[in-house]
């Protein structure tokens, strides 16, 4: 077998090898920003006035089924659940998931 097809064959290879290993750049974990817009805007929601309607919405849910005169320790726990939650919740989950990437 002559060596110019073998030859050939090493350089159809090698080149795309050469261009893929000049032009890569280094990754990073977190340096990626596509979701930082609707992460902003879902955490100020939940941090702001949409959580305090949740909470708000979670209490009459609540208060609604004391007027109905069953008493259960649910309609007061989750509605101090959901407050707490909503207000510590998210800043802990955000610094967390921070943390660790």
């Amino acid at each position: 077998m002559s060596l110019k097809p073998r030859l050939g064959k090493m350089t159809g290879l090698a080149l795309p090898i050469a261009v893929a290993a000049l032009a890569a750049t280094a990754a990073y974990a977190g340096a990626d920003t596509t979701f930082t817009p609707a992460l902003t805007k879902f955490t100020d929601f939940l941090e702001g006035s949409g959580g305090k309607i949740i909470t708000v919405l979670s209490l009459a849910g609540g208060l609604i089924g004391l007027a109905s005169g069953r008493f259960t320790l649910s309609q007061i726990a989750v509605p101090v659940a959901v407050g707490i939650g909503v207000g510590t919740g998210v800043p802990i989950v955000t610094s967390t998931i921070t943390a660790v990437i």
